[in-house]
């Protein structure tokens, strides 16, 4: 998986990155279910990929909350 530079993505293009992060971490644990997965650090790489995903689609939401209060 390529490197991502998260902060400098739109926020449309977070929730395809979290969306495709996740239908991938569906493949890699049937993968593992069925004993046809190698190399299970990309399970781990993956469920990081979609943490930091997720934490930065809750700071902007929380900026724009922040905004809208003020």
């Amino acid at each position: 998986m390529a490197k991502v530079n998260i902060p400098a993505l739109t926020t449309d293009e977070l929730n395809s990155k979290l969306n495709d992060a996740r239908e991938e971490l569906m493949k890699l644990r049937f993968q593992q279910a069925t004993g046809e997965l190698s190399d299970t650090t990309r399970l781990e790489i993956t469920r990081r990929l979609i943490a930091r995903l997720l934490t930065e689609l809750n700071q902007r939401n929380r900026a724009a909350q922040m905004e809208s209060e003020s």
